[in-house]
């Protein structure tokens, strides 16, 4: 059975496997207002949560990359301080972002 949050005015606002620290409501897998919940996320069958999930992946990848440049920006972290592995990924995605940037016209909210 799935563990849910819900909001203030009381509606399911999100979905766990597992027990979390806001989530320890357990509904049952039928409940009506949880199939609704699923619904209007897009989340009916498991290819579409594997597509929701797959976007959301995207847009973590470009918040991690902005919040490591930030970290760095701000001399919280070094470069250097990042695993070798992490730091290559990390200089690649760069390298390919500006090269985009100054090929094409490309805005904020475009995941590159």
């Amino acid at each position: 059975m799935p563990y849910v949050t819900r909001d203030a005015e009381g509606r399911i606002s999100g979905v766990f496997d597992q027990p979390e620290s806001a989530a320890s409501e357990l509904v049952r897998a039928d409940d009506p207002e949880l199939s609704r919940f699923l619904i209007e996320h897009g989340l009916v069958s498991p290819e579409a949560a594997k597509e929701v999930l797959a976007e959301s992946d995207l847009k973590m990848i470009r918040l991690v990359d902005d919040l490591i440049d930030l970290l760095i920006e701000k001399n919280v972290i070094r470069f250097t301080d990042l695993p070798p592995a992490a730091g290559e990924k990390y200089l690649q995605r760069q390298v390919a972002r500006k090269r985009l940037q100054t090929d094409l016209v490309v805005g904020e909210d475009d995941i590159l």
